[in-house]
């Protein structure tokens, strides 16, 4: 049976690439600010290691573009936003989600033969 971590860990990864294309939605954002927005959320913690290689691989997918910015506090800093491509993907990603979503719930949430327990039909009180 699978840890708790790992079962995590595999379900983040199947998800990861969506929830950053939607934080992308409403507009740009640097790499640290989608690591930083990601770890807020419990069960979404992710590392810097796991997220630049993702955002490579999302523009050169076609699905982000990237602009370089001078950042008031360090070194130049890379914005990310999404594409119409992107969008795309992302508004497709949302309704297969919500299906598949109910699809797991409807087994997850599923109660056993054995716990299955009609209850009798009220008899009709007649006073």
């Amino acid at each position: 049976m699978h840890s708790r971590p790992r079962t995590l860990s595999q379900l983040r990864r199947g998800v990861i690439e969506y929830c950053v294309l939607a934080l992308l939605r409403d507009g740009e954002r640097y790499g640290f600010e989608l690591v930083r927005t990601l770890s807020e959320v419990p069960g979404m913690v992710t590392s810097e290691g796991t997220l630049y290689p993702l955002l490579s691989r999302l523009r050169r997918a076609g699905v982000v573009e990237t602009s370089w910015r001078e950042s008031p506090s360090g070194p130049p800093r890379r914005y990310y936003r999404l594409t119409s491509s992107g969008r795309a993907v992302l508004e497709a990603f949302s309704g297969e989600w919500a299906s598949f979503r109910n699809a797991v719930d409807h087994f997850s949430n599923r109660r056993k033969p054995h716990e299955r327990r009609h209850a009798a039909p009220a008899r009709p009180r007649f006073t």
